[in-house]
């Protein structure tokens, strides 16, 4: 599966957007996605995931109840919505799939995902 992310942009604090993960060679619905981001100088972090196994969804402690993970089966893509955003969310944000986890605890590893995107940029300044 190949994945494409976009979405990204620049954003003023307290700013939504909503980033898309596309996908073409097979269907999302066989995958768990989750996303990441990494902010300059800093190493890549999960973000949020959706499992396609129970539907289950896990979020980042500094994310939760800000962004929204959600799968559009009909159109193969994966967003996350982002609300209230800060200037600490600045990053190049990443989609990337695996195969569905059995242990909660793991959501977050990358090691967990096979197939990753390119990223795409969240900058949130005024």
């Amino acid at each position: 599966v190949q994945l494409q992310a976009s979405g990204g942009g620049l954003v003023q604090p307290g700013g939504s957007l909503r980033l898309s993960c596309v996908a073409s060679g097979d269907t999302l619905d066989h995958y768990t996605v989750g996303w990441f981001r990494q902010a300059p100088g800093m190493e890549r972090e999960a973000v949020a995931c959706t499992r396609n196994s129970d539907g289950g969804t896990f979020y980042g402690y500094d994310v939760k109840g800000r962004f929204t993970i959600s799968r559009d089966n009909a159109k193969n893509t994966v967003y996350l919505q982002m609300i209230s955003l800060k200037p600490e969310d600045t990053a190049v944000y990443y989609c990337a799939a695996g195969p569905p986890f059995y242990s909660d605890s793991v959501w977050g590893m990358e090691s967990e995902y096979e197939y990753w995107g390119r990223g795409t940029l969240v900058t949130v300044s005024s």
